[in-house]
């Protein structure tokens, strides 16, 4: 896993995953990508998360049914987290169909949700696998206690 952050104080946290008993390396996608995408005029679907917790960390859940590992971006700044990606469609190739009923998206999606907590990104970590994505985010823990220096007069 690579948990070195860019000059954006961004972390990406994906690491590889496994699909359909191959290894898959899950690498970001670029911002000029998402502009491109933007700039076609796609609309941009949200994506659907659940947010939990335990003692030491914050858990994201998400299901992405089509999305593609190499179109999957995961990042932590502060206390937001943004997942970005696409996802095919099966029937993408097939130029000639009608439908009858489409309530599936199948595009470009994002979320960025503000975590309930402080929370270390840099030391994230996030697997897909059979369509889901799950990202585990370590607490920050926050120590409040002051030190006091006593003084002797």
């Amino acid at each position: 896993m690579n948990n070195k952050k860019n000059k954006h104080g961004f972390a990406m946290i994906l690491e590889n995953t496994k699909i359909f008993d191959t290894e898959v390396s899950a690498s970001p996608v670029s911002s000029s990508d998402f502009k491109d995408w933007v700039e076609e005029g796609r609309e941009e679907g949200k994506l659907a998360v659940d947010v939990a917790q335990n003692d030491t960390h914050i858990l994201v859940v998400s299901t992405m049914a089509g999305a593609r590992p190499d179109k999957i971006e995961v990042l932590v700044h502060n206390d937001l987290l943004t997942i970005r990606g696409t996802r095919y469609s099966p029937l993408e190739k097939d130029i000639d169909i009608e439908y009858y009923y489409q309530e599936c998206f199948w595009g470009v999606f994002s979320r960025t949700i503000v975590l309930p907590i402080n929370v270390k990104g840099d030391l994230a970590n996030a697997k897909f696998q059979n369509g889901v994505l799950f990202v585990s985010i370590p607490k920050q823990k926050k120590d409040n206690k002051i030190s006091i220096e006593i003084i002797d007069d």
